[in-house]
């Protein structure tokens, strides 16, 4: 076992950060807080109506912090631990420990509480007395909230968001029950050690508030309150590893990551309906703050494709949110003139736009094409037909397909269909025609639209392959090159990653000259300030061209957002943005999980093509999914190594390796490593198994 100073899943420090947005956040997928901030959130409750839409804010119970008057000098650290999903603060003397933790339940999704331990030293005699410091007050600018009866010896309110999305939208009910703590603990004389529980509660109505805050109290009773918890996170990250050999600013980054995505994320088997991943993550998106926990494309194009591939369960569950909200985007494309449906540029409780400024939402329309993405890179790696046949997933698809067959325009001149007066992913610009990654991604949208009707037996209109087929791709023949839309001028500064999306994750095809191109002349004009998740797109698009060089530098530039002391991303490198930037932690994961690796998900396997960079002798990734086999991807410099570690089912099909330049085969079988020269190839069905 590493010590603590050098597990890179355990991130301590003396000193706090002076700003509170870089706070460590504690959430388990329905319940999210910044430690010690004084208010947490409940995924899916907003309030305010459309422009002023943001998470309502509910105060926090878990905002205590200790204090303690001491003779003897005093030492206090804070501990971000990620392996168990736990915060610890810990105050030190000669005399005794004194230790607090905050946690959010990984498995239990409606609790939250914090303990507080003291330990006496050996020397230790008189009574030991630590004070408890609240900011707790129950009060909110969002919610109408009134004292309810004590319940079981806790305190219990209750109360109604203000202000609905939209008129006639829901107003959600909060319903909470604390233990409120005392100003003061005391280990009195005789004592060598005890621990106080702090139990809260959450849940939708009074009915489910009372028995969750039972079952907490039966968990307290059986000493399994945290246990549980850390149990849960432990089971959590057994399904997945990614660790390597190499800096350990590398190695805390992806466990910062990884935990930070996985917060935002419910428990594998919740039956609770989930509302989305903002960029700022579950614990934040306050009114005017980190994009006031809104959902957008980050969700879908940033920060989903690590998750499918690690965590295909909940991948499901975050495709389930935009099918959730399928009949707000109809209304949005009613509402603008257009047939099918337009997903919300800005999403939160009604899938109805809530952007504050107009422009994004009218213009940025490839969001409905990041959508279809995800559904597609779904329906590749799981081969769920069930999601699309029963479970609402061909509805979003075939009404992103109508939208699309209403929005495009033919032009005679150029024997085309175009898109025009639209925002692209760069947005420095807007009302452009034909944006090269708007068009491209429309395009498959529509391709991928016809190819699941088949397996559904469909039959869809012509005029989907026929627009598909016929939509203008903005490429300048003479310097080979994809321009951003029509009219664009080299050199006009981008704000973020935009034409060289098309490369990954796109796959659009294009020689190796072109990819080069669009990297060099896009990276030359990209705001060197933007966004943190450009660069890690960058670096895959260098990786794929194998100039590894190049890639490890844009690499360290994406995550040089991070702060220290707790791996807080933010949006912006000089500290300004959305914070805790999911959207720059998932666009890293994937420069790591589809870069190094190069894996790519098609239609019928997961390719890959590795590279391996000089500081780091080995990455290995354990639970890859991929058609119901979970395996391990261990890379060398000159070594790859696959071994199938679980299936989930008795008839889940057999896969194989094929190597790309030798053409050599390797079957796949359970706790059997293959292992081979690094180099391309693809993972799939064996022959006797096609894919459809």
């Amino acid at each position: 076992m590493l010590a603590l100073d050098q597990d890179p899943r355990v991130f301590t420090t003396s000193t706090l950060p002076s700003d509170p947005r870089l706070m460590a956040t504690v959430a388990n997928g329905y319940l999210g807080t910044r430690i010690y901030g004084d208010v947490f959130h409940v995924n899916g409750v907003y309030n305010g109506a459309v422009g002023d839409c943001h998470r309502a804010d509910v105060p926090s119970p878990l905002c205590v912090r200790l204090r303690m008057s001491c003779e003897d000098e005093m030492s206090e650290t804070f501990t971000l631990n990620t392996r168990t999903g736990t915060f610890i603060s810990e105050l030190q003397s000669s005399q005794c420990r004194i230790t607090q933790r905050i946690f959010i339940h990984r498995a239990y999704l409606h609790l939250m509480a914090f303990t507080v331990s003291i330990e006496r030293s050996a020397t230790a005699a008189q009574p030991i007395t630590v004070q408890l410091k609240s900011g707790f007050t129950p009060q909110s600018q969002d919610l109408h909230l009134e004292k309810g009866h004590d319940f079981q010896g806790a305190q219990y309110i209750f109360g109604r968001t203000l202000t609905p999305e939209v008129e006639g939208g829901p107003q959600p009910e909060v319903h909470m029950i604390w233990v409120p703590p005392p100003p003061f603990l005391t280990l009195p004389y005789g004592e060598q050690a005890k621990t106080w529980e702090f139990l809260t509660a959450v849940a939708e109505s009074e009915e489910n508030v009372k028995k969750y805050f039972i079952e907490g109290l039966n968990l307290v009773i059986s000493g399994q309150l945290i246990l549980s918890h850390e149990q849960a996170w432990t089971e959590l990250w057994e399904r997945c590893i990614i660790d390597l050999n190499g800096p350990m600013s590398l190695r805390k980054a992806l466990y910062g990551c990884l935990y930070y995505i996985l917060s935002s994320l419910p428990p594998q088997k919740s039956s609770h309906i989930f509302h989305g991943i903002s960029p700022g993550g579950l614990s934040n998106g306050r009114k005017a703050e980190d994009y006031w926990g809104h959902v957008f494309w980050d969700q879908d194009t940033w920060i989903y494709p690590n998750v499918l591939l690690l965590y295909p369960e909940l991948a499901r569950a975050v495709l389930g949110y935009r099918i959730q909200m399928l009949n707000g985007a109809l209304r949005n494309a009613e509402e603008q003139g257009y047939q099918g449906g337009k997903f919300p540029w800005e999403s939160a409780a009604t899938g109805y736009e809530v952007c504050p400024d107009k422009i994004y939402g009218e213009e940025e329309i490839h969001i409905n094409g990041d959508v279809v993405l995800a559904f597609q890179q779904y329906y590749y790696t799981t081969q769920d037909l069930e999601l699309f046949s029963k479970g609402g997933g061909w509805e979003v698809i075939s009404s992103i397909a109508k939208y699309w067959c209403s929005r495009v325009l033919w032009s005679e001149k150029e024997q085309c269909f175009h898109l025009r007066g639209v925002m692209p992913p760069d947005e420095y610009h807007s009302d452009v025609a034909n944006s090269v990654y708007t068009n491209v991604i429309a395009q498959n949208s529509l391709n991928f639209a016809v190819d699941l009707a088949t397996q559904l037996q469909i039959r869809v209109p012509e005029e989907w392959q026929k627009i598909a087929q016929k939509i203008k791709v903005p490429f300048d023949p003479e310097r080979k090159y994809h321009p951003e839309f029509d009219g664009y001028r080299l050199g006009d500064s981008v704000k973020q990653a935009d034409v060289i999306l098309l490369g990954f994750p796109l796959q659009y095809p294009m020689n190796a000259e072109v990819q080069r191109n669009n990297l060099e002349i896009y990276e030359a004009v990209t705001d060197p300030g933007g966004p943190a998740m450009t660069w890690s797109m960058f670096a895959v698009g260098w990786m794929q061209l194998k100039e590894i060089q190049k890639a490890q530098d844009l690499l360290k530039k994406c995550y040089g957002n991070i702060t220290e002391p707790f791996q807080i991303w933010t949006e912006n490198s000089d500290g300004s943005g959305a914070v805790n930037f999911l959207t720059g932690m998932g666009g890293f994961l994937q420069a790591v999980l589809f870069g190094y690796t190069g894996f790519r998900i098609t239609r019928n396997s997961l390719n890959f093509d590795p590279i391996c960079p000089d500081d780091i002798t080995c990455l290995k990734i354990t639970g890859v999914c991929y058609l119901g086999n979970r395996f391990s991807f261990t890379l060398e410099n000159e070594k790859v190594t696959i071994m199938v570690t679980s299936q989930c089912e008795t008839r889940t099909p057999s896969l194989e390796v094929v190597l790309t330049e030798s053409g050599q085969h390797f079957l796949l079988r359970k706790d059997h490593p293959v292992s081979f020269p690094t180099g391309p190839g693809e993972i799939r069905k064996t022959k006797s198994c096609s894919l459809f």
